[in-house]
């Protein structure tokens, strides 16, 4: 393990360095820091043109209000996002005393210091080099919470509302010189996706409002990568690369370039017309057998693509690995290989901030301790994780089980019938190069009378989008045809007093058999939902 933690380390220190803002040439500027910021609790400010207003407060962005002393004091009248089942705190005299306004204590969830649900405005003033003069320029926002709408000099760029990848925003200019900033965040639920979903919920990671991750601005050339896709062969030993284009096609070159553990194996030079549309795709072809991927041999290779454009250059990076994961009839396989899931939900728990977290270190620690107890999966449960996870999942060969961020009413023409699939679509997008990205399903455990042939449409969807990894149609249920596997409480062993854990003495040979599908495999639905003890005295470690 020893040996592991240090490849680990030096895995992560590589992708700091790769995946950080670049300003040796200028090209990219961190909005990282202090921000003006104002609460706009009424919603006016759209209206009365809050863009242009001068904000009083600060906060520091990445961050959340919440965690600086914004919002409200929690009371009585919090208004919550998520159910919650026993009322008895609101209502019995045994809890008065914690409903007093300088001592309350809620007992259904941890409870943050501040509490806000509604628009906030962060602002702040940047600086266009006279080197991007003429240049498109890209605002990214990583893991915002929840819709944004972005201003510049008061002007309305655009609006957003994915959770789980980055809001990117792309002017055709700015002039050099200052300009005003505005980030309008607002972490309402305007989209039904469920309001006990770990996407959205206080009953794990909180409802928060702010900027998490990654914040900055790049100049981009007239002709730039977009994204870039790879749909890997190992056995054939070749991967199929599709580089999307973005801006103003010209006749140039496109560079790639291909690593494995930070050496050259594989280089590709490409000419690029401007009537190739879009999407240039190519074959790379390994003259000897490639380095396979799986909970035993983590072997991720990187790819590096130039081009080349008259008034700059565009570089993209990304990660990938050759790994055939994929259905035995009722078994799962591993390049060939049969393969036990043993896994574990993340639901989204980070008492320390009330958000997740977005650094590889910690990422780290949650996966090593997986495999310290000798687990290969890991489920986010209802929700999908931030880039670090994946990149530490793959350097360490975990299996991952992502949601699009639903526990919902679907299959009747709501308005999150349509985010739920665009979700998921900008999900595989951002995040499918990872091999340890090898589930997904919509959320968790649907309501609805139309839920089966909705998401029986969904996979067929993501099916024939994206064939890299398997599909299933939720956590829980509907038991649909055309998923690759089923993810289903029957297994189940539950604790009515006449369960094999209340009538017998402990023991592992338990017969699951006639409980497992025929048609494909099963995978059980948090099956260790036992009543434990808690151990009080962790409550030291609870200083978030």
């Amino acid at each position: 393990m020893k040996r592991s933690l240090i490849k680990i380390s030096a895995f992560m220190l590589l992708l700091c360095g790769v995946y950080a803002c670049q300003t040796k040439n200028d090209t990219c500027r961190s909005l990282s820091g202090e921000w003006n910021f104002a609460l706009d609790s009424t919603d006016v400010g759209e209206k009365e043109n809050w863009a242009m207003k001068s904000f009083q407060e600060q906060v520091k962005l990445p961050g959340s209000l919440q965690e600086q002393g914004k919002g409200y004091d929690v009371s009585v009248n919090t208004q919550w996002t998520g159910n919650v089942a026993d009322k008895s705190w609101y209502t019995e005299e045994e809890y008065a005393k914690y409903r007093e306004p300088e001592n309350v204590k809620v007992p259904f969830w941890l409870t943050p210091d501040k509490h806000y649900v509604g628009v906030a405005w962060y602002q702040k003033e940047i600086e266009i080099p006279e080197s991007w003069k003429n240049k498109r320029v890209q605002f990214e926002f990583e893991r915002t919470h929840w819709e944004t709408s972005l201003y510049v000099d008061g002007k309305k760029i655009g609006h957003l509302n994915t959770l789980h990848v980055p809001h990117r925003y792309v002017l055709s200019s700015l002039t050099p010189g200052k300009h005003l900033l505005s980030l309008r965040v607002d972490n309402r639920m305007h989209v039904d996706v469920g309001s006990n979903a770990h996407s959205v919920s206080d009953h794990t990671q909180t409802n928060w409002n702010g900027v998490i991750g990654k914040m900055n601005m790049q100049a981009l050339s007239s002709f730039s990568i977009d994204n870039i896709q790879i749909y890997p062969d190992a056995k054939d030993s070749k991967a199929i690369v599709k580089v999307y284009l973005d801006g103003k096609p010209e006749n140039t070159r496109l560079a790639l370039n291909v690593l494995f553990e930070g050496k050259s194996v594989l280089k590709k030079d490409i000419e690029v017309a401007p009537d190739d549309g879009d999407c240039v795709e190519t074959t790379l072809v390994w003259d000897n057998d490639v380095k396979l991927w799986s909970e035993f041999t983590p072997n991720v290779y990187r790819l590096q693509a130039v081009l080349d454009s008259k008034d700059g250059v565009s570089e993209k990076e990304v990660d990938f690995g050759f790994r055939d994961f994929k259905t035995a009839g009722t078994h799962f396989e591993i390049n060939d290989r049969p393969t036990f899931l043993r896994g574990t939900l993340e639901c989204c728990i980070f008492p320390m901030t009330g958000y997740p977290a977005m650094d590889y270190d910690y990422w780290a620690k949650i996966y090593s301790t997986c495999k310290k107890y000798g687990l290969n999966h890991v489920r986010f449960h209802s929700w999908c994780p931030p880039a670090a996870a994946f990149h530490v999942a793959d350097s360490l060969g975990i299996y991952l089980q992502v949601e699009c961020g639903g526990w919902a009413l679907i299959g009747d023409a709501y308005m999150q019938d349509q985010w739920f699939k665009k979700e998921g679509d900008q999900i595989l997008k951002e995040y499918g190069n990872h091999p340890s990205f090898c589930m997904m399903g919509y959320g968790n455990e649907p309501a609805g009378s139309k839920q089966a042939s909705y998401l029986r449409g969904l996979i067929d969807h993501w099916q024939q989008k994206d064939n890299r990894r398997l599909y299933t149609s939720a956590a829980g249920w509907p038991y649909v045809d055309n998923a690759d596997y089923f993810n289903t409480p029957i297994p189940r062993i539950g604790g009515a007093m006449n369960s094999i854990l209340n009538t017998s003495v402990p023991r592992t040979d338990y017969d699951h058999q006639r409980l497992i599908g025929k048609e494909m495999p099963t995978v059980s639905h948090e099956i260790g939902q036992y009543c434990v003890y808690p151990d009080f005295k962790e409550i030291d470690k609870y200083t978030g």
